[in-house]
C-alpha cells in the first residue's frame, strides 16, 4: 500500500510553531509518510511585521517553505496542524486559511481525515488549550477524526500534560526544549498511526 500522504500545516511568527512542525514534518519522514510541510499566509500589514525585528527575521527566513493550498488539504491523510494562540483563538492568518475550505468540506473531501494539533503562548496558561479545542470545533464540523495526544506516551506528561495537543512557550527562534521535541514526534507517531487505521478499515470496506 501507498505511504501515507502527511501534510503538516503551521502559522508561525517568530518560530515558535515553525520549529515544532518541522519536527512534525521530520518525524513523519522517519515513519515513511510523504510529508508536505506548508505554511499558511501571512495577513499583517508589513508596517506591523517591521516594528518586530524577531517576526521581521523568521519571515525572511522561511521564505523558502511553500504557501498552503486548499490541494493540500485534500491530498492529506493525516493533517498535523501548528499555531499560537492569539487571545485564546485561532489565529486570523490559520483561521482565514480554514475559511477557505467550504467548497471541500460540501463536497465531503475533508471527511474521515486524521487531525492532530499543537499551540504555543507567551506563558504557560496562555490560551494554549482554548486554541486547540476551538480549532478541533473546526475539525469536527468537517467530518474529520480528531487524534488527540491524551496521556498515551509519558513523553507528553514530560512536555507539559496537555491532552489536546503538544504546548509549549514561545521562544523567539523556536528554540525548543528536548521535552518538547520528543512529545511532537510521538504525537506525529500517533496521528500516524490512527491515520493508517483509518484508511486501512476504509479499503476493507468499514463504514
Amino acid at each position: 500500500m501507498n505511504p501515507l500522504t502527511l501534510t503538516v500545516l503551521y502559522y508561525s511568527a517568530t518560530g515558535t510553531n515553525h520549529a515544532m512542525a518541522q519536527e512534525a514534518a521530520r518525524e513523519g519522514e522517519r515513519q515513511g509518510a510523504r510529508v508536505r510541510l506548508r505554511q499558511v499566509a501571512e495577513l499583517a500589514p508589513e508596517a506591523a511585521i517591521a516594528m518586530n525585528a524577531a517576526w521581521q527575521a523568521h519571515r525572511a527566513a522561511t521564505r523558502h517553505v511553500e504557501v498552503a493550498t486548499l490541494e493540500d488539504l485534500q491530498a492529506a491523510d493525516c493533517l498535523m496542524v501548528s499555531m499560537p494562540t492569539r487571545f485564546g483563538g485561532i489565529p486570523a492568518q490559520m483561521k482565514q486559511f480554514l475559511d477557505q475550505a467550504g467548497p471541500l468540506w460540501a463536497t465531503g473531501k475533508l471527511v474521515n481525515k486524521a487531525v492532530s494539533a499543537m499551540s504555543s503562548a507567551q506563558n504557560p496558561h496562555g490560551g494554549q488549550e482554548a486554541t486547540l479545542l476551538s480549532f478541533y470545533t473546526v475539525m469536527w464540523h468537517w467530518g474529520a477524526i480528531v487524534v488527540a495526544p491524551g496521556y498515551t506516551d509519558p513523553t507528553f506528561i514530560a512536555a507539559g500534560g496537555n491532552p489536546y495537543g503538544v504546548s509549549t512557550v514561545a521562544v523567539e527562534g523556536g528554540r525548543l526544549k528536548p521535552e518538547t521535541v520528543a512529545a511532537v514526534q510521538a504525537q506525529t507517531r500517533r496521528l500516524l498511526q490512527v491515520g493508517g487505521w483509518i484508511r486501512d478499515g476504509a479499503s476493507q470496506g468499514a463504514p
